[in-house]
């Protein structure tokens, strides 16, 4: 299985997500996974890769050519795709995904997490999406995502599109544990 990980590039977050990154990497590459990421070498994307590595995982990273020219892809990443640009880089990884999971990150992770959403409202994308909510880090965004569902611009089956985890471990569990959203979202997308 091909699980994407979406993850903060930064380096001067709170070491508590580096650890609960680090853990899933570690975690993931025990399992047998593959994970596709962003191609990073720091931040949370870094702690995913360094702890995959590090327990002989697979990881491919994807990463637009311009961030290579400015050294931000990692060195020890051997299977690295470069891109001509993020929305390649974006929709390599949506197509080779299986899964996809969330963990903190700033503005790209975010409008990753919400496409990936869309694209399974859409029935475009079909995996689990999994957010990671690592010591309450998307509490503020649930909030919204239920204001979205309570003022009907989201109806009610949608929240079943996302699953919110607390703990890197819930992860593995919660993708042992996916069977599918529904057969046919398109039905349900337009809200009347």
């Amino acid at each position: 299985m091909n699980v994407c990980v979406f993850a903060a590039s930064s380096s001067r977050i709170d070491g508590i997500y580096a650890e609960a990154a680090s853990e899933l990497g570690a975690l993931l590459a025990e399992s047998g996974l593959t994970i596709l990421y962003g191609g990073g070498g720091i931040g949370l994307m870094g702690s995913l890769a360094d702890a995959a590595l590090g327990k002989g995982g697979s990881v491919t990273g994807v990463i637009p050519g311009f961030m290579v020219a400015e050294g931000w892809d990692h060195k020890l990443v051997s299977d690295m795709v470069v891109t001509k640009d993020m929305g390649e880089r974006k929709k390599w990884l949506f197509d080779h995904a299986d899964a996809v999971v969330a963990l903190p990150g700033g503005i790209g992770t975010l409008e990753e997490l919400t496409e990936a959403i869309t694209l399974k409202q859409l029935g475009i994308y079909k995996g689990p999406v999994i957010i990671l909510n690592t010591s309450g880090f998307y509490n503020k965004l649930i909030e919204f995502m239920d204001q979205l569902v309570d003022g009907h611009f989201l109806r009610l089956e949608h929240k079943d599109i996302w699953e919110i985890v607390e703990r890197p471990s819930d992860v593995i569990k919660a993708l042992s544990h996916y069977t599918g959203w529904m057969d046919d979202p398109r039905k349900i997308a337009r809200i009347v």
